[in-house]
């Protein structure tokens, strides 16, 4: 009886073992696909924040040019020079010569 015993207590600690064996490489396995989804993430962030910084510097030479355009078009602009300019309403000929070509 007690050899019997005995085996079946040593039948439970393989299956005990195995069970945890199988769950331990579960836990590993979800681990590392836990892992490898934050760095696939992080890596996608990394080229959306590249190409946002692109677009950043892409914009800001934009605005410079146009602010350049703007200041030398105030220079020559009839709209701005008119003694009359506090008319709400401004005349179609000096609109359109302000217009580029």
């Amino acid at each position: 009886a007690c050899v019997f015993q005995s085996h079946e207590e040593d039948d439970r600690k393989v299956r005990r073992r195995e069970k945890n064996r199988v769950a331990a490489q579960r836990s590993r396995k979800k681990q590392t696909q836990k892992a490898d989804k934050l760095h696939e993430e992080y890596e996608s962030l990394e080229q959306e924040n590249t190409s946002l910084k692109r677009e950043i510097g892409k914009l800001t030479d934009e605005m410079k040019h146009l602010s350049e355009v703007l200041k030398d078009h105030e220079k020559i602009c009839p709209l701005l020079h008119c003694t009359m300019n506090f008319v709400t309403i401004p005349r179609p000929d000096a609109l359109t010569s302000c217009l580029p070509r």
